[in-house]
């Protein structure tokens, strides 16, 4: 994995950057690094209109009198203003280094932009009041806001607000590496755009990963519709879920999409239906890959179905309805790979089902789900987080806020399953379908319906061509 796609917690960071400084980088030339690397976007926004840029002791304040002295050899208007006196080496040599205006800790500035440098990543407790208080005023005096590596405020490991009420952010730019709180609500949320300045930080093992676009290929010149793939399809009480995910799944690479209905009512001429007894279909040894639970139902019906779904030896997805009635005892005996998309009532159903505790962040959630049920966890959401029973780790860009509409998890178990079906690898398989599910809402126009978002999906796979 390239390092521009890891994402470190604190202590990952930290250690990192030990290793950088072991090989004979030191402090101060680091910050010199990120400070002028993160200067280039402040000039970018702010160009020549006035910058203030605030403070704090630490290393993340000592990359702000980077950026303001950058600012000032530009010929910018800046004014850095001291929160507190830099309390390390690093921070004090950069500060001796800076030749520009400097204001004390209650001045009352305005300009067009704020740059935030009062506190980094590594926060564990809330700001104080002196600290809050003073943020939320420069904020309010400054129409455009950047926050320097993470906002000051917020946990980086977590993506919790350790104040209510912090400012937004028009643009967020992460130092050396990407930390969990880029991707995780409800920080993300107020982070704006996000860029990288990489530092030189080496790939770190164990690192968690930002889901990129996917490398897909067109089919073989001799290819056809099983060699492609053959994707099961479920369908149960509620038919228009199945429809949704199956039409999504056209559209995301397999060859061949069967839907198991017991009505061809509202089904598109071009998706097949069988209407025999479920066993049946998914006895066929030409599958590639199983989707069961958009439109299930939690009945009895619905608990053979998926207990029959569970008995097939390919690779299958959960979703919907079905991991609601999910459980070990019906897991018992199966050992070809498993995923399954919760949104956050199913996971906390699924938390319980297996006995996990549920505590911690989101990635400490779905990890320990991961690995107690053996299954490729998606945990699904405005910040998607999918974890693999080996220790994988992945989190997506954040969401469009119009996929909060009925059936777009549908049509993402579609995105999902159809890689499966084609072969990729239950993880890789997990982390492209969130990626041209993303994509696809990219694609489409604002208040978009879910068949609306799995019409995209063709469109997005043929973005990674």
């Amino acid at each position: 994995m390239p390092a521009s796609r890891q994402i470190l917690t604190v202590a990952q960071m930290r250690a990192a950057e030990q290793a950088l400084i072991d090989a004979g980088t030191s402090v101060d030339a680091l910050m010199q690094v990120a400070g002028r690397g993160a200067a280039e976007w402040v000039w970018r926004l702010a160009g020549r209109r006035p910058v203030t840029v605030l403070c704090g002791p630490g290393n993340n304040g000592g990359d702000g009198y980077v950026i303001a002295e950058t600012i000032r050899e530009r010929g910018g208007e800046v004014a850095v203003i001291v929160a507190a006196p830099p309390a390390t080496d690093a921070a004090r040599n950069a500060a001796a280094l800076y030749r520009g205006t400097v204001l004390d800790a209650n001045a009352e500035a305005a300009g067009d932009l704020l740059v935030d440098c009062l506190y980094g990543s590594g926060l564990t407790r809330p700001l104080s009041s002196a600290d809050f208080g003073r943020l939320s005023r420069l904020a309010a005096a400054h129409p455009h806001r950047i926050a320097i590596d993470v906002p000051s405020g917020v946990q980086s490991d977590s993506g919790m607000m350790l104040n209510p009420g912090l400012p937004d952010y028009d643009l967020t730019v992460a130092l050396g590496a990407w930390k969990f709180a880029h991707f995780l609500m409800p920080a993300s949320a107020a982070m704006g755009a996000l860029r990288l300045v990489p530092i030189g930080v080496a790939p770190v093992a164990g690192a968690a990963q930002v889901i990129d676009r996917p490398r897909a290929a067109a089919p073989a010149a001799d290819s056809h519709k099983y060699r492609r793939g053959l994707l099961a399809v479920v369908g149960g009480a509620m038919p228009g879920a199945a429809i949704l995910a199956a039409t999504a799944a056209q559209g995301g690479g397999a060859g061949y999409v069967k839907l198991f209905a017991s009505s061809k009512r509202n089904v598109p001429a071009d998706l097949v239906v069988d209407s025999g007894p479920v066993a049946e279909v998914l006895s066929d040894d030409r599958n590639g890959a199983v989707l069961v639970g958009p439109g299930l139902g939690r009945d009895g019906e619905a608990r053979e179905r998926l207990a029959v779904a569970l008995a097939d030896p390919v690779p299958l997805l959960v979703d919907a309805d079905a991991l609601v009635l999910l459980s070990p005892r019906l897991m018992a005996g199966r050992s070809a790979p498993t995923v399954a998309t919760p949104h956050e009532g199913e996971l906390v159903a699924l938390e319980r089902a297996f006995d996990c505790d549920g505590g911690g962040s989101r990635p400490d959630r779905a990890a320990a789900l991961a690995r107690a049920s053996g299954m490729v966890i998606v945990a699904k959401g405005p910040d998607t987080v999918i974890a693999a029973p080996d220790g994988r780790l992945a989190c997506g860009h954040r969401a469009s806020s119009w996929l909060s509409t009925a059936g777009t998890g549908d049509v993402l178990a579609g995105a999902i399953a159809s890689r499966l079906a084609t072969g990729v690898e239950p993880f890789a398989a997990a982390c492209e379908g969130v990626w041209l599910h993303g994509e696809a809402a990219r694609r489409c126009p604002p208040a978009f319906t879910a068949g609306a978002l799995a019409g995209r999906v063709a469109e997005a796979l043929a973005a990674c061509l």
